[in-house]
């Protein structure tokens, strides 16, 4: 089978198949159905446990062929806990593979697994429901985690180290009693933790767990089923549904809404996926020469302008929404995905879960498209995607410098100036982006290094507590600016990622615990303590004023203006009241990026400080009038 016949208006429409794939559990039979449209024949096979390894099958079931190139069959009896996985035969080559539909597998996703999910719900799971209902994407803020990376570190002070469990942990402290876990995040006043990859993957292996293994997780193994390696028993497929459906519901519990990180444009090893080990090369992109298209780097690209392609990511997507309760999704990638499926997506999950967030990273990716003509889902075509927001790499490269020249000036590293730049930035609507709703903010997540170990390459000369001022800076633009604040895990304690040798790591999707971890014991250092009660008042002030948090480009436009303030390379924003139950009559901003303090016009009126270069809230802490004079690197936010 050539692929690209795969994407021919033939083959669409003879095997484009609509209906429910996998298997159908009861307790008196199990109804599976197979869609292998190149399967000559088509068997299930039975086994007795999860480990790939163990020679265990005790049965084979041959399975017939159906309608859209579907097979079926049917088992009598109660197979609940029962692996099993697919065998085809394509040009007279057996092939087997797991489910692409499987909801449950054993040790490293290699045998699909029969469940009931009913009995993997924690109590009163039909009780859990989201967080987000009624608000606008807007209204969220982003924490962007790992979930090794929350407990690893001995002075976390989780049982759970590395765990879904240790994730749920609740009452943990550092050894100086200070707030770990799910408690510093609830107390940070964050809307959204946003998982780095959950679902299985391929690059952990699940039964060496003894030994020492990290991975950022972007190597999809399994889209329906959580990572082995974060459970406590990767073998026995319930438990890491349980576990995982307990550690969302408790973050629900606490107020926190959950974002699941979704890599659907590629795969982790091409050949051996499931589905195209099952229908050969149907799921990836090739060239006009067969070989595989890999704009993603990791060498394959997914082809999502076809029918079953497309189908599979939509009911993916719906099925974590409808069975796991998760809050939101961020598409890795999505520049190498086709507009049309991720409208798809949101037009499925929206009807019945209306909280549910989408955001992408939308770089251009070069890829062969294997259609005539397929629009790509990256931020320039942002508007053409009305449920999906975009990352903003326009704004994180002006605050802290291009990503790939970490030696390069940013605003808040010394390169001032490009006053449009910063308004458009501020107002959530850079170039390629026309509404405050589609802008994620943000200037450090997993890629890349971390906020503090940039500010240190970009500003060698600096001390300790002008990297300090300089990151605060950072936050607060991105903070106070329209659009969604996203960060990750740790800057609000001044997170760094050190290799043994004392140099900052960039990359660190497979660096030790001792590299990643969230390094809580730091939180004992009165430095340290006093930046996150900064973050968490900037959280604090956000909340509590809706006219940081407007949701069109007509508010933006009506109720934001620049400011003068008659000081070089001072930026600053009114920002009038009478828009999403704004309390306050109007809000003053200002931003100096200099190493000077700077004497600056106020608007007409009383101010109310709320925010400086150290302290931020909705406490008043001083009143000014006229002028102010605003600190070197520092923001300071007003109330009238």
């Amino acid at each position: 089978m050539i692929p690209k016949v795969y994407s021919s208006e033939e083959f669409e429409e003879k095997y484009t198949y609509s209906g429910e794939l996998g298997f159908e559990w009861s307790p008196e039979k199990t109804a599976f159905r197979l869609w292998a449209p190149t399967a000559e024949k088509a068997k299930i096979r039975l086994f007795k446990s999860g480990n790939p390894n163990a020679e265990d099958c005790f049965e084979e079931i041959e399975m017939d062929s159906d309608l859209f190139g579907t097979w079926t069959a049917e088992k009598e009896g109660n197979l609940n806990g029962v692996y099993y996985t697919f065998s085809v035969t394509v040009e007279g080559e057996e092939r087997e593979a797991a489910d692409p539909y499987a909801k449950a597998a054993g040790t490293n996703g290699k045998r699909s697994m029969v469940i009931n999910l009913a009995e993997t719900n924690p109590e009163d799971w039909e009780e859990d429901e989201g967080v987000f209902y009624g608000k606008s994407i807007t209204d969220a803020v982003i924490y962007e985690l790992h979930i090794r990376d929350l407990s690893s570190d001995k002075s976390s002070g989780i049982i759970n180290k590395g765990k879904f469990l240790g994730a749920a942990e609740e009452g943990t402290k550092t050894p100086d009693g200070i707030p770990t876990g799910i408690d510093h995040i609830k107390e940070l006043g964050v809307t959204h933790v946003h998982l780095l990859p959950s679902f299985d993957y391929g690059s952990v292996d699940e039964s060496a767990l003894d030994k020492p293994q990290f991975n950022w997780g972007y190597d999809p193994e399994n889209f329906n089923i959580p990572e082995g390696s974060y459970s406590t028993d990767p073998e026995n497929g319930a438990v890491r549904i349980r576990e995982m459906k307990q550690m969302i519901k408790t973050f629900h519990k606490n107020g926190i809404g959950v974002v699941m990180d979704m890599v659907y444009n590629h795969v982790f090893h091409t050949e051996e996926f499931c589905l195209n080990v099952l229908v050969p090369g149907y799921f990836s992109r090739t060239d006009e020469n067969g070989n595989y298209s890999a704009g993603s780097g990791c060498g394959n690209d997914t082809a999502s302008e076809r029918s079953m392609v497309k189908k599979f990511i939509v009911d993916s997507v719906k099925y974590w929404a409808d069975e796991y309760h998760i809050d939101g999704f961020r598409f890795d990638l999505s520049g190498l995905l086709d507009i049309a499926t991720m409208n798809e997506i949101t037009e499925a999950v929206h009807p019945t879960h209306p909280n549910v967030i989408f955001y992408c990273e939308g770089w251009v990716m070069p890829t062969h498209v294997t259609k005539p003509v397929v629009e790509l889902a990256n931020q320039y075509n942002s508007e053409k995607m009305p449920g999906c927001s975009f990352f903003s790499d326009t704004i994180r490269d002006y605050l802290i410098g291009p990503a790939f020249k970490s030696e390069e000036k940013g605003f808040v590293t010394g390169k001032t100036g490009r006053k449009e730049l910063f308004e458009e930035c501020f107002k959530g609507m850079p170039f390629w982006c026309k509404n405050p709703t589609k802008c994620i903010n943000y200037v450090s997540c997993h890629d890349g290094y971390t906020l503090f170990d940039r500010i240190g390459i970009a500003c060698p000369e600096a001390d300790f507590e002008e990297k300090i001022r300089r990151s605060n800076l950072a936050a607060a633009v991105y903070m106070l600016s329209q659009g969604v604040p996203f960060f990750q895990a740790g800057e609000e304690m001044l997170r760094r990622k050190t290799n043994p040798d004392g140099t900052a790591e960039h990359n660190s999707y497979k660096s030790p615990d001792s590299v990643n971890s969230l390094k809580w014991s730091d939180l004992s250092k009165p430095e340290y303590k006093k930046v996150f009660e900064y973050y968490k008042g900037l959280i604090r002030f956000r909340k509590a004023h809706g006219a940081l948090r407007l949701e069109s480009a007509g508010e933006v436009y009506s109720h934001v203006s620049v400011a003068e303030t008659g000081a070089e390379d001072v930026f600053a924003f009114h920002i009038w009241g009478g828009a999403k139950e704004e309390t306050a009559e109007a809000i003053f901003v200002a931003f100096n990026p200099t190493k000077e303090e700077k004497e600056i016009r106020l608007p007409v009126g009383k101010w109310k400080l709320c925010i400086n270069g150290e302290t931020a809230g909705t406490e008043v802490l001083s009143e000014e009038e006229k002028t102010f004079i605003i600190p070197p690197l520092c923001a300071a936010a007003m109330i009238k």
